[in-house]
């Protein structure tokens, strides 16, 4: 049975959890109450050169959100740090994470196991990133719940007494933690940084984005297949709205990828692009876990270079390119013939390629090379034979570089053929002089 969507508590449910100062150590009640027994919420303090707590202003997003200045400025590409394995742990809500959630002293979870990836990450072969992701009692992703990716699975009801045990056998082992069972997870996820109290551009952009992925995902029938979180800070402040999204790919393969500067308007074009086909897009995005920084520019290139493959015309009527606000040239590579949009005004186009050409097409422009090639040969020929072809046509994956390096071919002997029999011509006439 698959499990119901992240969703946010429509108001502060961080108070309504109390913890019995009596119970027995290793509930899960316990690790997450404050000092004096009950669970608090801390004031969302800001660090060092942060922004302070967001407001309600009106302001607010000409100053924090998508319109504020440098908004869309400067390249996304290789920005996320390498790493192979990440972990969110379920914890509280947004409202009450402090700036610095996994090192504060009143949330002892996080701060038990966030310390104890750091003292062992000598010894764990992946490297392994934390981040804090909202729990909701009494829902599939409760307080102390861990999802692994991209292994896909969950723990659950991890407690600060179980902490060391959990890294032992997870992540230094990768083995499983007993006498827990991990349960597989299925669908794709959708994280939002919302992490008001340590950046306030996340904290404007966040809550607006994960709306409308909640409004996508309704409308287009996606519940218990895509589920969307807020999430504390993944790093990149000035790149927010920040989206990391893990999804089986064509190949049933995850992998994070990190998209950043996402507007309200890219909120369908990545449902529809990444998590429906499996296409990249491109124009938001910063990286993947499992790259460096190098090879996120290099796989970026490489896509681009492959739909660069294609005739300039054709691609022009296939794929209608836009320019955002920030001047930055938008559409959704890999020929999908998908969405395009701009970071300021998006909007999701479905623009189709115009006329495909079929196999049988491609098979009869083959036949028609050769025949220029026989007529070629002989002297009433020679005048056709001459003629290149204007346009260079284009067959459809997979066989179209087949069918262009056939017609270049052609042509090439066509015009030797055309050469030759000039020249066998010019021979007689010499010789009837």
């Amino acid at each position: 049975m698959a499990s119901p969507p992240l969703s946010s508590p429509s108001g502060d449910d961080g108070g309504s959890l109390v913890a019995d100062p009596g119970s027995q150590a290793g509930s899960a009640a316990g690790s997450l109450q404050g000092g004096d027994g009950v669970l608090s919420a801390p004031p969302a303090v800001a660090g060092p050169g942060a922004f302070p707590p967001c407001s309600s202003g009106g302001g607010d997003d000409a100053e924090y959100g998508f319109q504020r200045p440098g908004f869309g400025k400067g390249p996304l590409v290789g920005t996320v740090q390498p790493y192979d394995r990440h972990l969110f742990l379920c914890y509280k809500s947004p409202e009450v994470w402090p700036s610095h959630v996994e090192g504060s002293e009143s949330d002892r979870l996080p701060r038990f196991l966030a310390g104890e990836i750091k003292n062992w990450a000598s010894s764990i072969d992946k490297k392994t990133r934390l981040t804090i992701c909202e729990g909701v009692d009494g829902t599939d992703f409760s307080n102390g719940d861990v999802l692994i990716f991209p292994d896909m699975i969950r723990y659950r009801r991890l407690t600060h007494f179980d902490v060391e045990h959990f890294v032992d056998e997870v992540l230094k082992k990768n083995s499983e933690w007993l006498p827990c069972t991990p349960e597989p997870l299925s669908g794709s996820y959708i994280f939002v940084c919302a992490h008001g109290s340590r950046d306030r551009r996340c904290g404007v952009c966040g809550p607006i984005l994960i709306k409308g992925f909640k409004e996508e995902i309704t409308s287009r029938d996606l519940q218990g297949q895509v589920f969307v979180s807020p999430c504390s800070h993944i790093g990149g402040h000035k790149y927010a709205g920040n989206v990391i999204i893990f999804s089986p790919n064509a190949n049933g393969q995850v992998a994070g990828h990190w998209y950043g500067y996402v507007t309200p308007d890219d909120v369908p074009i990545l449902l529809e692009q990444h998590i429906g086909k499996g296409k990249i897009v491109d124009h938001l995005w910063r990286g993947q876990m499992g790259l460096s920084e190098d090879e996120q520019r290099a796989a970026q290139n490489l896509r681009l270079q492959l739909n660069g493959e294609l005739d300039q015309n054709s691609y022009n009527d296939s794929i209608d390119t836009t320019t955002g606000s920030n001047g930055r040239a938008s559409s959704v590579m890999s020929g999908t013939g998908g969405c395009c949009q701009g970071s300021g005004e998006a909007s999701c186009c479905q623009v189709k390629s115009k006329k495909e050409k079929p196999e049988s097409q491609c098979a009869r422009e083959q036949e028609a090379a050769q025949d220029i090639v026989q007529k070629s040969s002989s002297k009433d020929g020679n005048a056709s034979s001459r003629k290149e072809p204007s346009t260079r046509k284009l067959c459809p994956m997979p066989t179209w570089f087949e069918c262009w390096e056939r017609e270049d071919t052609y042509a090439a002997l066509a015009v030797v053929a055309a050469i030759a029999s000039v020249a066998v011509a010019y021979s007689y006439y010499r010789q009837l002089r």
